[in-house]
């Protein structure tokens, strides 16, 4: 016989999005809370990532709202020194730990269901035991996976693998046990970028190591957009020389050789033109070893992996004999059509402000805490898709721009972003002066200057060719 439950939301998903969502709600409601994962403990994709897997943003902008992640320490080795500290696999598995142990579950309004997978309609089992639990027509069931974060360790490549080649996932490089002929990196992302710097950090040659690139992308520069009062100054010398490189540019691409003169995106070499953008973050020193790899193979993805060959989409090469392949080529997060967040009694948790995905699940739980109508929720949270191609760069950052302008004509969504700790973005603006007159002013100085950067970024965007152009059409035809 099924068990039934009556909790005011079902939550699917222990990771850091349904983390962030179920923190704030419980800040800012009374509500009552059942979180169903499969996973043995929370924190998502990250209980199974590779073990030297960081952070690539700060530790400071990740995490839940209630709970600081670290130790506000900046770092003082390493190719991340000088910069704020950047959480590892453990700390972030620990720190969802210690936020379920000793928040979630202490409140007394959170029941959490591990190693249970969610099976529809409001059903959800438990993988040891088959036993069903079910939730009443009156529970929210909020979806906290739908973006489908995948890395390595959850399934096999996309392409094919002769049985006398040895492949491995990057969990398995601290695993190694002898050297190899040859180490081949199969993907350009932010895993394959934390393979080849791993391989370099224990010594291996560059010369040794291929490194498979499909596209190059652009990459964001850490060291711009930094936390806490040390890097004041430097972060507000970025965010003005964004708008800077945004309002004097001609064209799509002079607007990024200006970000990239401003050391706020950098790329792998200055031959190549990348093609894509998916918010993975560098800093100088670490940009500096993984240039130090000069066998790039650019000629698409891979088809096949034989013993005397490797075939890709363009071309095909002899590799090394005895050569190590790490396959790094997983698709992070799904290239999905957005939804509304708020759907009769679903709420699907997306990104609302670009590469920020814990930022919005809690913003989204303000939404749900703060509004009774779903429609004006969902003006609030219009979905910004997370960015695949180089021109994706200039649409999310309009539409992040017109979130918040959004977000900044309600007085009480503007006042819980002031409290927001995952609200980094805010932290950077200027302080408004305490006379309200004055502080009128200033709002409405902030609110024409955002305007503009919209306005100059739509007049970017309509120069984009082909099928960019039309992407862009559709994506800001939500906004």
């Amino acid at each position: 016989m099924d068990d039934t439950l009556s909790p005011d939301y079902l939550v699917i998903g222990a990771g850091a999005m349904g983390m962030a969502f179920v923190d704030t709600l419980l800040s800012d409601t009374k509500a009552t809370i059942a979180i169903v994962d499969r996973y043995a403990r929370p924190g998502g994709h990250w209980t199974i990532a590779y073990p030297y897997v960081r952070l690539h943003q700060p530790s400071a902008f990740y995490g839940v709202n209630s709970r600081p992640l670290g130790e506000d320490r900046i770092d003082q080795v390493g190719w991340n020194k000088g910069l704020s500290e950047l959480a590892t696999r453990d700390e972030v598995c620990s720190y969802f730990s210690i936020v379920m142990e000793q928040t979630f579950l202490p409140s007394g309004r959170v029941e959490y269901y591990p190693k249970h997978e969610y099976v529809g309609e409001g059903q959800f089992r438990s993988v040891l035991t088959n036993q069903i639990f079910r939730v009443g027509e009156k529970t929210r069931i909020v979806d906290a996976t739908w973006m489908r974060v995948k890395v390595p360790a959850m399934g096999p490549p996309a392409y094919e693998v002769a049985d006398d080649v040895t492949l491995i996932p990057p969990n398995d490089l601290p695993k190694i046990t002898r050297p190899w002929g040859g180490y081949t990196v199969i993907g350009a992302g932010k895993t394959g970028i934390d393979a080849c710097l791993w391989l370099l950090a224990h010594g291996v040659d560059p010369q040794l190591i291929s490194w498979i690139v499909p596209r190059d992308s652009w990459l964001l520069e850490r060291g711009g957009i930094q936390p806490g009062l040390a890097f004041a100054q430097k972060t507000a010398a970025s965010v003005g020389a964004i708008a800077q490189a945004t309002m004097e540019a001609s064209s799509p691409e002079d607007w990024f050789l200006r970000m990239e003169a401003a050391e706020q995106v950098v790329r792998l070499t200055d031959s190549v033109w990348p093609t894509m953008f998916r918010c993975a973050t560098v800093s100088l020193a670490e940009l500096e070893q993984i240039k130090k790899i000069k066998n790039i193979i650019r000629q698409g993805r891979v088809v096949r992996i034989g013993t005397n060959e490797v075939m890709m989409e363009q071309d095909s090469y002899i590799p090394v004999p005895d050569t190590l392949y790490t396959d790094c080529s997983a698709d992070a997060l799904a290239k999905l059509e957005p939804v509304p967040v708020f759907r009769g009694r679903n709420i699907t948790l997306q990104s609302v402000r670009y590469c920020q995905q814990v930022f919005s699940a809690a913003f989204i739980a303000h939404a749900e805490a703060t509004y009774d109508d779903d429609s004006k929720k969902n003006e609030l949270c219009r979905v910004i898709p997370h960015p695949d191609e180089a021109m994706d760069f200039l649409i999310v950052s309009l539409q992040s721009h017109r979130n918040g302008l959004r977000w900044a004509a309600h007085p009480k969504t503007a006042a819980w972003l002031s409290q927001a700790r995952l609200d980094w973005f805010g932290k950077f603006a200027p302080t408004p002066p305490e006379d309200p007159a004055q502080a009128v002013e200033f709002q409405k100085v902030m609110r024409q200057r955002v305007e503009g950067l919209c306005a100059k970024l739509e007049q970017l965007i309509s120069q984009v060719p082909g099928k960019d152009a039309a992407r862009a059409k559709a994506q800001l035809a939500r906004f």
